[in-house]
Parts: structure tokens; C-alpha cells; sequence
């Protein structure tokens, strides 16, 4: 029976997300197995309110941090030879891959 990856990319930085997936596509092309995506999921904003004055004194003031976490779905054929080029993929640190193989 046929199978298929889900591979999930998370990240911080667009650029090294989107080389990934340049990646993950030219894999696809070159052993000819079926691909869909880079899907493009909503971004996630998580903002962090700091309090400006360390020692709690004075006015209650803040600066917001705010981390955006960028998300990328591609489903594609799960064949051995694609499979073994996928995982010798470098991967930079801020990018999270998550690879789930499923039956069709």
C-alpha cells in the first residue's frame, strides 16, 4: 500500500524556511515522486511584555517582545530513495521539521 509524508517546517526566518522547502521540491523532481505544498499556514505572534525598570520602582512601564513563527505544510510520496535524500537535508538551527509518514 501507498504511503505518504507530512512533513511540517517551523521557523523564525522566512529565507532559511523557504531554502528548505527549495530543497524539499528539487528532491521531489529528482527521484519523481508526487508533491504538494509548500502550504503556507498563518503565521504565529507571540508577544512578551517586559517591565522596563528592573528594580520595580518608579513607573509601571513595558517593552513588548514579539517572536513570529512562521509555518510550511508539503505532503508528498513516501518512497524509500526520496525518504533517504530527505533526511540528509542540513538543516539550519532555527528551523524545526517535523516528518509523519501515513498510509493513503
Amino acid at each position: 500500500m501507498a504511503q505518504r509524508a507530512r512533513i511540517k517546517l517551523i521557523g523564525n526566518d522566512p529565507q532559511s524556511l523557504q531554502k528548505i522547502c527549495n530543497q524539499i521540491q528539487k528532491i521531489a523532481e529528482r527521484t519523481g515522486v508526487r508533491i504538494r505544498g509548500p502550504i503556507p499556514i498563518p503565521s504565529k505572534r507571540i508577544v512578551l511584555p517586559v517591565r522596563k525598570s528592573p528594580c520595580g520602582n518608579g513607573t509601571a512601564t513595558y517593552d513588548h517582545l514579539e517572536m513570529k513563527l512562521h509555518k510550511r505544510i508539503i505532503d508528498m510520496d513516501a518512497e524509500e530513495k526520496s525518504m533517504r535524500l530527505l533526511m540528509r537535508i542540513h538543516v539550519p538551527e532555527d528551523v524545526h521539521i517535523e516528518i509523519a509518514i501515513e498510509r493513503k
